[in-house]
Parts: structure tokens; C-alpha cells; sequence
């Protein structure tokens, strides 16, 4: 069963009352636009790959090594809500590109027609989900470099000429840089205080004792409050040079570097990387080049919540795939901040009887919520959860990426990362995985260090 199934309400930012599940209009009803699109290759691109063309605010991001793809302007936009904001996200795209004419002589994933998607983590959330198409990407996988210019206006001219001038003005209107002044930056509590946690773990840790679930993933929020503007574009170039690792993405203000993949469909192959237990890099003891692996795959608490995560993907997922291959070990994941156990899952899908494969949308859409977000069993920690953390957590730790026409995609968990509330203010948020072993204090500290790659790109 998934967390959306669960109606209970969740309280909005700043003690405005309860958000209740909204409408989502029936899928005929949403306006359908007649895109046209065309997809060039271009030179191989620089050493710097995309982060050269981090350099507006406004962007679409979806990056990793250099590699993925950055978005300007929009073509076409859809907006959903509620029990149903995944179903209708995934009609009005197969509609869109069933409409659209593309042109695309490449046969990687994301050319030809793609969106940038962004999903509420719960159905009860006052934040709406969206698909973005935009007017133009540019990509990059390894040496293969491409341009996709892409339009509702029937009288455009739709050209190679027609794209890079476009582009050219675009990459002309750069954003401007954050300016630090003295005592004007400052991380403040947000919904949830230290000592708020500190009381939500300890309830967490008290119903897993009752037997009444056996993992918990609770998370809070702070709040960034700045002198100047902040700049987005600064604090994605920031996040992609550190956490090279990671994929670093940027959807309507939802910003961030998140390490876990839910999902990444490329034809019939799925992918998923899952992260369960962490360890702090601060304060490590030098010269001691086991202390990770000895301290996360040694250590029973962190297998044990490491499983749970694993149990639950693969249960999830089986019904939905020909076969799967998971490892029966994990690695340790090595990150600026932190130390992760990671495992990476396989998958191959089938054909369905229209001769279509499960696209990266409805891989998301069974997948979330994980265990590694959320808890075990999934019904009954997502109504704890909302019981005990108090805040509604808006995209946080729900699927953002992107789907190309063709059903692939990437689809990375909103993690280490914030919301852009208002040029002065960027709401950061953190959650960790509770099981019986776990300690309030420890935990808490644990969500300072996921919340490090953002106040350290944002020098705070």
C-alpha cells in the first residue's frame, strides 16, 4: 500500500492550518498543446560539460559527471495534485507526446521530446506536482552532445538556425551572483526544532518497540534566510563540482544534489540505487582507511535499516519486471559529507500487449514511497510520520528528474537539497531512518550532515 492511499491531513508551512487532498481535474480536461520539436547534434562539448550552461537561475537542471541536461523556458507546463497527481502527470504526457511531431535523428534517451518533472511527496501536501516542457534543452551523454528546440507556436520557425540564436539570447541573460554582507545570511528553525526532533524520534523509537512498525524515516526542515537575492545558478554549480556522485537537480525553485536514485529507465532496463545508513565524515579518525566500511556494513543497526530499504524495492518492484538482480552485499558509498551504504538494483521490463514497456513515470509513481523515505510497512509509517513530524515536507524526498516521448527517464528522490520560498529565503530539509537502535541526539546530528551540502554551497 502506498503513503497516498492514507488521507490524513498534514499541517502547511508556517502554522496556516491543514492541507487537505486537492482536486485533480479529469485528465480530457487539461489543455493538451500541439508541440513541435527538433533535436540537433551539436560539437562535443568542453571538459566543463554542462556547467557552463549553469548560469541562470531559471534553469531546468537534471546533471550528473557533467552529463544530463539543462532547460530553458517553457513550451508546455502541467500542474497536478492530490491522490491522483501521478495518473494524471502520466495521461496528459502520453497525450502531449502522442500529439506532438518531433524530429529527432538521435536515439539517445532524452532527445527527441522531454519533460522536467517534480512530485509531492504526499498526496496531502498544499504543493503542487509538475511536468515542464521546455523550449530548449541542451544534453550531453559522454560524447555525444545535442540541442532540442521545442514549440507550441504554430508560425515558429523551427531550425537549426532558429534553436542556437535562441539559445545564444538565452545564455546572454546571465544571473547574477549572491553578495554576501556582514550578518546579513542566517540558518533559522524551521516548522520543526532541534528539541521537536529530538521528541519525534523518541516516539518513533517507542512505537517500533510496540511492535508497531519497524522503521521510521523522520525529517525536519531550516530555514535560510539571506541579505541578498540568492543565486541559484551559483549554488547548482556549487553542489555538481563537490558532489560529483550525485545527481544535481533544479525543477520551479526545488533545488538540491540528491545521492539516491528511485529509478532510471533506459528501453526495458530499470535502475534504482537505494541509500540506507549514514555516517558522518567529521570527525573520522585519519589514516584509518576501514573506519567506513567497519562502521556501516559492520555495524547491526546499519545493515538492518540498510535491508529494510533493499526489502522493500525489491517487493515493490518484482511484480513489475521480468527478472531483477539485486546483490546480496552492499557498498559504501563515499560523499563529501557523508559515508552511505548503497546497493544498485536492476531491472528488466516487459512488453505489454500494446508493445509498450513501463515508462520511468509509472515506475515512480509504484515505487514511491521507498522504505528509505518513508518507513515499514509504508501505510503505517506514513501515517506516523505525519503524526509526529508536524510539517508538510512539499517535494521533499518525492520523485523529481525528468521522462523523455519514449518512456525513459531518471527519476532521483528529492534529497540534500531545499525550496526556493523567495529570493531571500530557502527552506532546507533533512530526515534520517529510525529504528530500535536509534538515539535522538544521534539522529539529529545526522540531519545537520545531509544538510551540509546545501549550507556549505550556499555558504552559510
Amino acid at each position: 500500500m502506498s503513503i497516498d492511499s492514507l488521507g490524513a491531513a498534514v499541517p502547511l508551512a508556517g502554522g496556516q492550518g491543514a492541507a487537505a487532498p486537492l482536486p485533480v481535474p479529469p485528465a480530457a480536461a487539461a489543455p493538451v498543446p500541439v508541440l513541435r520539436s527538433l533535436t540537433v547534434r551539436r560539437p562535443p562539448m568542453g571538459e566543463n560539460g554542462l556547467f557552463d550552461y549553469f548560469i541562470r537561475d531559471d534553469a531546468l537542471v537534471w546533471s550528473r559527471r557533467s552529463d544530463g541536461m539543462v532547460g530553458f523556458g517553457e513550451a508546455a507546463r502541467f500542474e497536478s495534485a492530490g491522490r491522483e497527481r501521478f495518473a494524471a502527470a502520466r495521461a496528459w504526457w502520453a497525450a502531449v507526446a502522442g500529439a506532438a511531431r518531433v524530429e529527432n535523428p538521435l536515439a539517445e534517451p532524452g532527445t527527441g521530446l522531454p519533460a522536467f518533472a517534480s512530485f509531492a511527496f504526499s498526496h496531502a501536501s498544499a504543493h503542487v506536482s509538475r511536468l515542464v516542457v521546455p523550449e530548449l534543452v541542451v544534453g550531453r551523454r559522454g560524447d555525444t552532445s545535442w540541442l532540442t528546440y521545442t514549440t507550441a507556436d504554430p508560425g515558429a520557425e523551427l531550425s537549426v538556425q532558429a534553436a542556437e540564436e535562441r539559445l545564444a539570447v538565452l545564455l546572454d541573460e546571465v544571473s547574477a551572483e549572491h553578495e554576501l554582507t556582514r550578518g546579513g545570511d542566517r540558518l533559522v528553525p524551521g516548522q520543526v526544532s532541534e528539541d521537536g526532533y529530538r521528541a519525534a524520534v523518541a516516539a518513533g523509537v517507542a512505537a517500533i518497540a510496540a511492535g508497531k512498525l519497524t522503521k521510521l524515516v523522520l525529517a525536519r526542515d531550516a530555514v535560510a534566510e539571506l541579505g541578498s537575492p540568492v543565486a541559484v545558478a551559483q549554488v547548482l554549480r556549487e553542489l555538481a563540482l563537490r558532489y560529483g556522485d550525485c545527481w544535481t537537480y533544479a525543477v520551479d525553485g526545488l533545488i538540491g544534489s540528491t545521492p539516491e536514485m528511485l529509478v532510471e529507465v533506459v528501453g526495458r532496463t530499470a535502475r534504482a540505487r537505494v541509500l540506507a545508513g549514514t555516517l558522518d565524515r567529521a570527525g573520522a579518525p585519519a589514516g584509518d582507511p576501514g573506519y567506513a566500511h567497519r562502521m556501516l556494513a559492520g555495524d547491526e543497526k546499519q545493515r538492518h535499516e540498510h535491508q529494510i530499504a533493499i526489502d522493500s524495492l525489491t517487493e515493490q518492484l518484482g511484480p513489475l519486471v521480468e527478472r531483477m538482480d539485486a546483490p546480496a552485499e552492499p557498498f559504501v558509498l563515499e560523499l563529501p559529507n557523508v559515508w552511505h551504504l548503497a546497493s544498485d538494483v536492476e531491472a528488466r521490463l516487459p512488453v505489454r500487449a500494446d508493445g509498450t514497456s513501463p515508462s520511468a513515470l509509472d515506475l515512480a509513481e509504484a515505487l514511491h514511497p521507498t522504505a528509505a523515505v518513508c518507513g515499514t510497512p509504508t501505510a503505517v509509517a506514513g501515517a506516523l510520520l505525519r503524526e509526529l513530524e508536524g510539517m508538510d515536507r512539499g517535494p521533499y524526498a518525492g520523485p523529481v528528474g525528468w521522462v523523455d516521448a519514449g518512456g525513459n527517464g531518471e527519476f532521483g528522490i528529492a534529497l540534500r537539497g531545499g525550496v526556493v520560498e523567495s529570493p531571500l529565503r530557502v527552506r532546507l530539509y533533512a530526515g534520517c531512518g529510525i529504528v530500535a537502535a536509534s538515539d535522538p541526539e544521534a539522529e539529529l546530528a545526522e540531519t545537520w550532515a545531509k544538510m551540509r551540502p546545501m549550507r556549505e554551497a550556499m555558504n552559510l
